[in-house]
Formats: C-alpha cells, sequence, structure tokens
C-alpha cells in the first residue's frame, strides 16, 4: 500500500518560513517522480516545485522555495522562505510511477498516481 504523508505545515507571518515534509512508504521510493502542489480555496491544484534533474519551480515561488529529496529516508522536503500571504493553501505531495517525464505531463495533477493528505500552510500579513 502506496503512502505519502505530509508534514511541517502551521501558521506564520509573511516573511516567515516553512519546510514540508512528505514520507513514503509502499513502494521504491526512488523509481518514483515526484513533486509539490498547492491548492488554495476556490482555486484549482497548481504545480509548485517538481523535483527532476533541474527541478522545476512554478514562477511565484521562483527564488524562495526549494525542493529535495532524500532517497536514504524516502522523503520529499520543500523549503519555504519569505511566505506570502498568497501562498496560503493546502499543500499536496504527489508521485508518479517511474521516471520523470516531460515538464507539461509533470504539471497535470491528473498525471500523478498517488496523493497526500495535504498539509495547510496559513500565511497573515
Amino acid at each position: 500500500q502506496v503512502q505519502l504523508v505530509e508534514s511541517g505545515g502551521g501558521s506564520v507571518q509573511a516573511g516567515g518560513s516553512l519546510r514540508l515534509s512528505c514520507a513514503a512508504s509502499g513502494y521504491t521510493y526512488s523509481s518514483y517522480c515526484m513533486g509539490w502542489f498547492r491548492q488554495g480555496p476556490g482555486q484549482e491544484r497548481e504545480g509548485v516545485a517538481i523535483y527532476t534533474r533541474n527541478p522545476w519551480y512554478a514562477d511565484s515561488v521562483k527564488g524562495r522555495f526549494t525542493v529535495s529529496r532524500d532517497n536514504s529516508k524516502d522523503t520529499l522536503y520543500l523549503q519555504m522562505n519569505s511566505l506570502k500571504s498568497e501562498d496560503t493553501a493546502m499543500y499536496y505531495c504527489a508521485a508518479r510511477i517511474g521516471p520523470c517525464p516531460s515538464l507539461k505531463v509533470l504539471l497535470s495533477p491528473s498525471e500523478y498516481n498517488y496523493w497526500g493528505q495535504g498539509t495547510q500552510v496559513t500565511v497573515s500579513s
């Protein structure tokens, strides 16, 4: 049974930092392509950061967020600095079986096989 469990969300003031973690279990972690998505109230789920050989970031978070992966711990991370109120959302970790394909594919939530339950990030101004 594949499981992704996010943690690290919370409430923070604008300018602050949070580090999200996504612990994976139930499969060969290193053989999956993984990324972070977020969904704000009334908004569609959008890609935030995809872990590939050259990590991809949404323009809105570029320079502030960093995605990393520790295969020895089966964990994906998202370091979020200089948080803004517009970063407020539920953040989800996603995994896709196999190596990472094209970015166009990776940015589509429907292309991912597994999702975590989400962790809420709230940034107050």
